[in-house]
């Protein structure tokens, strides 16, 4: 079907300029495309017509092969005009689900896996659309999977989203176990409250029942490599990469520098009767005696961090870990796992990349700081070390990373690219989110010394999250409406109110 706009129309467009006329043609795309979408947009044509009170019986007579497999979804019993609806207008017969979306199907009888219910990390897919994963009829893997959860890359159901394991370094090592398929390890819909290994992975076990499931810890070459120290109840995946690793013996990819090079007489006395024996009294005395500039720091801090002033392996792992500074868990989770009230935020749609993904320390100074809430720089200054015009991270020689905050934090070279950061346009103090509209407070004319109305960064925008694009406050989309918070008149956008009142 083509769509053909009037002449006229197309005149008129001309005449009010070329910006109306791409509207138009926007339009007439969106049209086009609908009617080449056809039916299907809504609900697919039955190739032959059908009675409405069509029952399962006439279905099964083409489509048998959706009630036979090994494993058939137990809704196929209850007749196909369970999950399925037929319409009939006139000579046409549409086939559709009963439902707006799969997903909203499945949750009629499966409403444990509803994501907004659940609290805790869910599985991506399973809050998106269960038959990313599921045939809904039958099909030869248990729960009805589209494939199996082992085997390579083609037949994996798990490598059709993740890569682990596929791309191991040539001294690097792999995890046997990924050859027994990912089921050996993990439940794909498990999931609770606390934010666990065990839930957040959604693994079958926690570490170390899991690992010793496999391995077992009197084995006496598995000892020696551990020095000879009780190692059956520590938490595996703080040294092991479960997965793979650029080195040998899964080691995790940071490490500390004495457990790194095989040092562990550093801060371990032999084991005695089987546990755990350390050259000084206590964690927080063995960890000065290298870091004691972490000490002062904690110490004389202006704004202290609770946290901070306990045990240093309350926070990091005195052996190894996946990321920077050595945290037990990952650079966010460290943090939420006290702070509950930012990890809630995770269940908003839009998150701060840094908030939630490259870790809290990107803007916050874990062990104490001069600035309220702990922050890096004070008002505006933080958010424009990296969206200011002068941002400005440096290239650290040799190594494929960059610093801000003058090199306290690193950053992957692509970072800026990899999470598309916007660069504000600002002059002056100007400039966002339109030209010449003011990012800080702005002074009254007659009186440099007042401020006519407060103005910030966090005036318009939440730092952690929000439920609509740009995380604008109170959760609010981008539109006029939101400006209406402080230019109350349209008709004089200059006659403003304080943000919020």
């Amino acid at each position: 079907m083509m769509l053909l706009l009037p002449s006229l129309y197309l005149s008129d467009a001309a005449a009010r300029g070329s910006a109306l006329l791409r509207r138009w043609t926007f339009c007439a795309a969106l049209l086009v495309a609908f009617a080449a979408a056809g039916p299907r947009a809504h609900a697919a044509v039955h190739p032959v017509p059908l009675d409405k009170n069509t029952d399962s019986a006439k279905c099964l007579e083409c489509h048998e092969e959706k009630s036979k497999g090994k494993h058939v979804h137990t809704a196929v019993a209850t007749g196909c005009l369970s999950c399925h609806e037929i319409r009939v207008n006139k000579d046409v017969t549409r086939v559709k689900l009963i439902t707006a979306t799969p997903n909203a199907l499945c949750l009629t009888c499966h409403g444990d896996k509803k994501a907004a219910d659940i609290k805790g990390r869910v599985h991506p897919p399973a809050v998106r659309d269960c038959i990313t994963c599921h045939d809904p009829h039958a099909s030869d893997n248990a729960n009805q999977l589209l494939k199996p959860m082992s085997g390579g890359e083609k037949e994996n159901l798990c490598l059709s989203c993740h890569k682990t394991g596929l791309n191991v370094p040539e001294k690097g090592s792999r995890h046997m176990a990924l050859d027994g398929g990912c089921d050996t390890c993990h439940v794909t819909h498990k999931t609770g409250a606390e934010p666990t290994q065990e839930n957040r992975f959604h693994l079958a076990k926690a570490a170390p029942a899991l690992c010793l499931d496999c391995h077992d810890a009197k084995d006496a070459n598995l000892q020696k490599a551990h020095n000879n120290q009780p190692f059956a109840t520590a938490n595996c995946t703080q040294c092991h990469d479960p997965h793979q690793s650029d080195s040998p013996r899964l080691m995790a990819k940071f490490q500390h520098v004495p457990f790194q090079g095989n040092g562990c007489d550093t801060c371990h006395a032999p084991a005695k009767d089987g546990k755990v024996v350390l050259t000084q009294p206590d964690a927080k005395s063995l960890c000065v005696t290298c870091h004691d500039d972490k000490a002062k720091t904690i110490e004389t801090a202006r704004v202290q961090h609770p946290g901070a002033a306990g045990d240093c392996t309350d926070c990091h792992n005195p052996h190894a870990s996946s990321q920077p500074g050595l945290p037990k868990t990952d650079s966010v989770s460290i943090c939420t796992t006290c702070h509950s009230d930012i990890d809630e935020l995770r269940k908003k749609s839009v998150h701060h990349q840094p908030a939630f993904e490259q870790g809290c320390a990107t803007c916050h100074t874990p062990h104490g700081g001069d600035n309220e809430h702990l922050l890096r720089a004070k008002g505006n200054a933080l958010c424009l070390e990296c969206h200011g015009p002068d941002s400005a991270p440096k290239r650290v020689e040799g190594e494929k990373i960059l610093t801000i905050f003058n090199g306290s934090i690193k950053l992957p070279e692509d970072y800026y690219q990899k999470n598309k950061v916007a660069i504000l346009p600002l002059r002056y103090g100007l400039g966002h989110p339109v030209e010449y509209h003011p990012v800080s407070d702005v002074m009254d004319p007659s009186n440099q010394s007042r401020v006519r109305t407060p103005l910030s960064c966090l005036s318009c925008h939440q730092p952690h999250a929000s439920a609509q694009p740009n995380l604008l406050i109170r959760d609010q989309a981008n539109n006029t409406a939101f400006c209406d918070n402080c230019h109350k008149n349209r008709l004089n956008m200059k006659e403003t109110t304080s943000p919020g009142k």
